[in-house]
């Protein structure tokens, strides 16, 4: 038998084996699909591939950048899907799988912005993904009840609930993801390489994600999470192949291998990283050509290395 096919054979069978439908051919009650063998799951207890040791002095060149990769293309649907989380399986998107992370402690801190200056606390996250509201109606039946708002905090209860608007942030509601990463020239292996650093969920604010107003609707960074501190949890959650479900990806090798489209809409420059938008104004074609500039201008300085 060709080399080739036992290899991929068994990269075939690991990888099955690691899939969230392990032993769904030999279950004989739907109960035990997904229960695993102790080889299986001694198997499975991996871990991601450790980054190599880069000294400051090997890299000849670099450049930060920050990209949004955008949830309605077709090919970042494996970030987005499934929204719904009770298929009888443990795929979840993405969104939730950092949330998860954050609730349970895996992923020990988050930041207000790309830059780590300020944590940002689970509650803050909650407070940012929930909005409610009284509407003018309850208002009315809280002052014909003479029930006051020190009495509604004790028992909310009091206040029928078709009297209150509440909104709160999904995992259908992610729009973008906004990745920040080095760009790097490693002189020691002569070869450009990526290096992710940052992540972020975007959504709309809870308060105005059904709004009629578009600017209403303007995705913002609910929290930015160091990526190398998330690389365990990411590992273990796994993405649809939907080339073969057999052999599912996880999602740090999904983010670090990049099988995404993004584009880049800042770089680091003197003007304080700016953002494309702030120079490029009111026009997205020359924008997206801008971002496609700096991405030329990247990829330039590689070729240039072995121009003589």
């Amino acid at each position: 038998m060709n080399l080739n096919k036992i290899l991929t054979g068994i990269f075939c069978c690991a990888a099955a084996i690691s899939y969230s439908q392990a032993n769904l051919l030999n279950a004989k009650i739907p109960e035990e699909i997904g229960l695993k063998t102790e080889a299986q799951l001694l198997l499975d207890n991996d871990e991601p591939l450790e980054y190599g040791y880069v000294d400051d002095r090997d890299i000849l060149f670099s450049k930060m950048v920050w990209e949004k990769i955008v949830l309605d293309e077709r090919v970042n649907f494996p970030l987005l899907y499934p929204i719904e989380t009770n298929l009888g399986d443990d795929r979840k998107p993405l969104f939730e799988v950092l949330y998860n992370a954050i609730q349970t402690g895996d992923i020990p801190q988050v930041y207000a912005d790309s830059y780590f200056r300020e944590t940002r606390s689970l509650k803050e996250i909650e407070t940012a993904m929930s909005y409610s509201a009284i509407t003018d109606e309850g208002i009315n039946y809280l002052n014909s009840n003479s029930i006051s708002d020190f009495q509604l905090e004790e028992d909310p209860s009091l206040l029928p609930e078709e009297y209150m608007i509440v909104e709160r942030i999904t995992p259908a509601d992610i729009t973008e993801y906004l990745i920040k990463g080095l760009w790097y020239f490693d002189k020691r292996q002569a070869e450009m390489k990526y290096r992710l650093l940052a992540v972020a969920p975007t959504a709309p604010e809870a308060q105005f994600k059904n709004s009629d107003n578009p600017e209403n609707r303007k995705p913002i960074p609910l929290f930015w999470v160091f990526y190398p501190e998330a690389r365990d949890v990411l590992h273990t959650a796994k993405a649809f192949n939907n080339k073969n479900s057999a052999m599912p990806i996880s999602f740090d090798h999904l983010l670090n291998s990049r099988r995404f489209n993004a584009y880049m809409y800042k770089e680091e420059n003197v003007q304080g990283d700016r953002e494309v938008s702030e120079y490029v104004t009111d026009n997205a074609l020359m924008q997206l050509l801008e971002s496609e500039r700096i991405k030329e201008k990247i990829r330039n300085f590689e070729q240039d290395m072995w121009s003589y």
